[in-house]
């Protein structure tokens, strides 16, 4: 379908495309994009379909595994934990279908993206050493465990040696969704 650019308001100069597509072990989803032939804008979106139990992902990143399939739903939080990196979903978080070598180059995009805005000595000290790291475990020299946590159960490691396991409700408590959530109920105030 041909629409109107979001960003550069072009008319009729952005494709926007929907499709749904059955994912095994996983389930239905919906990808969505949008491409602006004008100004070059670009959004991808992958809509899971179905809710499922919330669920913890865990594996070992190792140079065998890097290959392996990543459903990562727009509402999942993911973590290295011994690199100290990790990105939880907000008002505009997407979901995507990466492997793992793609989230790790996720996290370099972000850690380089955080040494552009905080340029104290500390800062620069810790994301340098973050992204070296980064570095060793996409080339295999180093091992780290990958956690994707999922509030509605729509993300996946599609790898053989994954631990599944359904989050407890104290972990569940403690997740983001990236949804808005109002704690009082009495609106009639505003």
């Amino acid at each position: 379908m041909i629409i109107d650019c979001p960003v550069c308001n072009g008319k009729g100069t952005a494709k926007s495309t929907t499709k749904t597509e059955n994912i095994p072990h996983f389930g239905e989803i919906l990808e969505s994009s949008v491409i602006c032939s004008s100004c070059g804008f670009k959004h991808n979106d992958v809509i899971c379909l179905e809710q499922k139990d919330p669920v913890k992902y865990t594996l070992t990143i190792n140079k065998e595994n890097l290959s392996s399939r990543v459903v990562k739903s727009q509402s999942a939080t993911v973590s290295i934990p011994e690199l100290g990196v990790k990105v939880e979903p907000g008002p505009k978080s997407l979901g995507y279908v990466s492997n793992i070598e793609g989230i790790i180059i996720r996290f370099k995009e972000g850690v380089k993206k955080a040494l552009a805005i905080f340029d104290n000595e500390e800062s620069q000290k810790n994301g340098l050493e973050i992204l070296n790291k980064l570095d060793k475990l996409a080339n295999g020299e180093i091992e780290a465990t990958l956690v994707i946590e999922d509030p509605f159960g729509q993300s996946n490691i599609m790898d053989m040696n994954v631990k599944k396991e359904k989050l407890t409700e104290d972990e569940l408590k403690l997740l983001k969704t990236g949804f808005a959530i109002f704690e009082d109920n009495n609106l009639d105030s505003f």
